[in-house]
């Protein structure tokens, strides 16, 4: 009996026709590839409060599950924002965390320190939340204030609570934690062009350097990690950038025995980040980290929404692109409805080379005013000996590997579930549930076949040259592969030499490069 069945007894006596179903040669892999996002949620008592559980992990269908979950208006409601203006066809999870312990609030004061002489519409802008305040030539600063405070209060999105007393606006984050001291307040965004001015004879004056401040304590993910158990979550949006969360999710999606790109878990997945600061600050963050999971995006000190709006943003671009295309570069996605830096403050191309060549993912914002990625960098820059290395330096590699990895763990366990296994040249019927080396190289070679025709690697006769697949010489029951796929590359540059002429020289044979 040659042929190898599964479910039909061998032994058989009863008429006549009997079929078993064997799926092993149809399937195509299919993976659910989720995106997280982590952040936190308000649990102070009170208006704001969320309703949601801190640590566990749920899915989020739209704005409103968010928004009562977390709290209207609260860091992870408003991460979910940028992500679904960004992305509406990824399957998105939260991780909420509860607002870290005996932290405190950040605040700001915004004063009215002359009142107008002229009625007009102040244009004000609260971690980039844009709203309008109309006053009167004949109001005070008490009377601006007041407004001032109500229309703040009045958009349940705002990430703030105001309070006013005789012309002094005071500002507290909806939540506790230092992700509040990044939260910008300002005027007049668009400036005169876009419409947008301070009634004359008003003034207002800022917190310093227009940022809340006063933000203290940082959630703790240890126990929302372990809540995420062995589900996969491929695309996670987690915005702080402190040595303690940074390392809490780096060790969970590792290359260790316990991470999730180690050989034991096998369930992939990519960081994504953002960070505010200085060209210099940047570049000295960027020095201390050294992670191929993770790619935080720098934005400058002057854009209006905070980080974690932008990570949120970059994650759903992100995971967009690369749901689609994993080899294909992320470079000119648009981050919607994230303001940039006023256009003199932005990066220029010299400090974007500078961020990438130091672990830093770079943004840039051109004619239709809005940030694009330019790279997506990871951290990773030195290999385990301090040596520079450019192995993981971009997002697209892991993700081109954990799509081959896929193809190929869903080829072999699909059609060779229950297989025996003997040496090459092994004289045994067809139809016989047996594996040997060469068929396993054969099979390999025609899944790379497969990933080479859907642009994922490259130079198929190197790769049958290298490939090495052989059973083990101390167990008999284990088969050993030497993998080497040559993951196909991405244009990032396009160079060109402009070796012009004024005019080609009559009769003359020209020389073509």
């Amino acid at each position: 009996m040659p042929i190898s069945f599964s479910n039909i007894p061998a032994v058989m006596r009863q008429p006549l026709y009997w079929v078993e179903v064997d799926p092993s040669m149809a399937g195509n892999p299919i993976q659910p590839l989720r995106a997280l996002i982590a952040g936190t949620m308000i649990t102070t008592a009170g208006p704001n409060k969320g309703n949601g559980t801190p640590d566990v992990p749920i899915p989020i269908g739209r704005q409103m599950d968010a928004d009562h979950l977390f709290g209207m208006g609260s860091e992870l409601s408003l991460a979910f924002k940028a992500f679904f203006a960004n992305n509406f066809g990824t399957e998105v999870w939260a991780l909420p965390v509860a607002e870290p312990v005996a932290g405190t609030a950040s605040t700001g004061t915004v004063t009215i320190a002359t009142a107008p002489t002229e009625a007009g519409t102040i244009h004000l802008y609260v971690g980039g939340r844009h709203v309008s305040v109309n006053v009167g030539m004949t109001d005070t600063v008490t009377q601006v204030a007041q407004a001032v405070m109500d229309a703040i209060n009045a958009d349940g999105y705002m990430p703030v609570t105001a309070a006013a007393a005789v012309g002094v606006i005071t500002l507290t984050c909806k939540w506790k934690g230092t992700s509040g001291d990044d939260i910008r307040v300002s005027d007049s965004y668009y400036g005169t062009i876009g419409g947008e001015m301070l009634p004359p004879g008003l003034t207002i004056t800022y917190p310093p350097s227009n940022m809340l401040s006063g933000g203290a304590g940082v959630p703790v993910f240890d126990n929302g990690i372990a809540a995420l158990g062995e589900q996969p979550f491929e695309y996670v949006s987690m915005p702080y950038s402190d040595s303690n969360s940074l390392l809490a999710w780096e060790t969970e999606f590792g290359f260790g025995d316990d991470g999730r790109w180690g050989w034991a878990r096998q369930l992939y997945g990519h960081i994504f980040g953002a960070k505010r600061g200085l060209y210099s600050d940047l570049i000295l963050f960027g020095e201390t980290r050294n992670s191929g999971l993770v790619s935080i995006l720098g934005f400058e000190e002057t854009a209006p929404m905070p980080f974690f709006e932008w990570a949120a943003a970059y994650t759903a671009k992100a995971a967009r692109g690369l749901m689609n295309d994993p080899a294909r570069p992320l470079q000119s996605l648009h981050l919607e409805g994230i303001l940039p830096a006023p256009g003199h403050d932005r990066f220029l191309l010299s400090e974007r080379m500078g961020l990438a060549q130091n672990g830093i993912a770079t943004q840039a914002t051109f004619a239709d005013n809005m940030p694009v990625i330019m790279r997506e960098s990871t951290t990773y820059q030195k290999n385990l000996y301090g040596q520079s290395d450019d192995a993981y330096e971009l997002v697209t590699t892991l993700a081109t590997l954990a799509k081959l990895i896929r193809n190929q763990r869903q080829a072999i366990t699909n059609k060779y579930p229950r297989h025996k296994l003997a040496d090459d040249d092994t004289r045994f019927g067809p139809g016989q549930a047996i594996l040997t080396p060469k068929m396993a190289k054969a099979e390999l070679v025609a899944q790379y076949r497969f990933d080479e025709y859907n642009g994922l690697v490259e130079n198929v006769t190197a790769f049958k040259q290298n490939l090495i697949v052989e059973r083990d010489s101390s167990d008999p029951n284990r088969l050993n592969v030497l993998y080497p796929p040559d993951l196909v590359n991405q244009l990032r540059v396009f160079a060109v030499l402009a070796q012009f002429r004024l005019q080609y020289n009559r009769g003359v044979d020209t020389q073509v490069a």
